[in-house]
């Protein structure tokens, strides 16, 4: 089943807390992308990194109009699930 992303919070480093429509709440490490290059080495730019925002359209994050990650690629990377609150 594919969940959108609803909110999505900067924690720290390369750290998003992530809450999706059906209540799952957790945290996506990005880090790991700046290896993957291509576009995703603007990830070397933290400023950048910390520009996401919630595309209601796509139902993801996305960093201005050349990145998206799928929502079902990161409801599966959530480190751990938390409290929206928390």
């Amino acid at each position: 089943m594919l969940y959108d992303v609803i909110k999505a919070e900067y924690i720290d480093g390369y750290r998003i807390k992530i809450l999706f429509e059906d209540g799952k709440c957790g945290i996506v490490d990005f880090s790991s992308y700046k290896s993957i290059g291509g576009v995703f080495s603007k990830f070397s730019d933290l400023k950048f990194f910390q520009s996401f925002r919630v595309s209601k359209e796509l139902g993801t994050i996305v960093w201005g109009d050349e990145i998206d990650i799928a929502p079902e690629t990161l409801y599966k990377k959530c480190e751990q699930t938390i409290s929206a609150d928390g």
